[in-house]
């Protein structure tokens, strides 16, 4: 059974940095594309950042120039590096497959308050 484990979240000011971790236990993902997502209380899941491969990456508009996703297929994790971060960006935050095809794990929560 493929499962994620996210971690790495916590209470952070504004302006400040998280680098979130995920790991999947049960398949090797080097083969996948994958993303992390996020959800805010009372919004729906989105995407936030995807690895299309080992060098291709996407992000979506309101992360781009502040957040970095990173993988290492090696050791089945996805990382996700989170800076000048702003309240906006309080959310619970997953990682799945790129279109999510997987179980969801628990997520992280991230928040950003002062």
């Amino acid at each position: 059974q493929v499962q994620f484990v996210e971690s790495g979240g916590g209470l952070v000011q504004p302006g400040g940095s998280l680098r979130l971790s995920c790991a999947q236990v049960g398949s090797a993902f080097r083969y996948y594309r994958l993303a992390w997502y996020r959800q805010a209380p009372g919004k729906q899941r989105e995407w936030v950042a995807r690895s299309l491969s080992e060098v291709t990456t996407e992000y979506a508009e309101s992360v781009k120039g502040r957040f970095a996703i990173s993988r290492d297929n090696d050791n089945n994790l996805l990382f996700l590096q989170m800076n000048n971060l702003i309240p906006e960006d309080t959310a619970v935050y997953y990682c799945n497959r790129h279109p999510p095809s997987l179980a969801w794990g628990q997520g992280t929560p991230v928040t950003v308050s002062s």
